[in-house]
């Protein structure tokens, strides 16, 4: 899972993910919970190390909230963004 793209995925979401929440988080609150397993996945690949994380759960529930990663038609491009590297996360975990 420890691609290049992987890695910054990761540290575009760290600096995304806080704003996104503050700026939608009033008209979309689903995207707490987004933040939350985001901090759950992100924590849990900085601890495997070069080890493999278990992230089934958390990929899960990010799908079943997401409705597998649709775009709300109000947001930004960075709430965009966001969706879009989390399913590439998802795809690199599970492949």
């Amino acid at each position: 899972m420890e691609t290049m793209e992987t890695i910054t995925n990761l540290k575009t979401l760290e600096q995304y993910v806080p704003i996104v929440d503050r700026v939608h988080g009033g008209t979309h609150p689903v995207f707490h919970e987004v933040r939350s397993l985001f901090e759950a996945i992100n924590s849990k690949i900085k601890e495997a190390g070069s080890g493999t994380p278990e992230l089934t759960e958390e990929f899960s529930k990010l799908r079943v909230i997401t409705n597998n990663y649709v775009i709300p038609e109000d947001v930004c491009e960075a709430y965009e963004a966001v969706y879009r590297m989390l399913g590439e996360l998802d795809k690199a975990y599970n492949s």
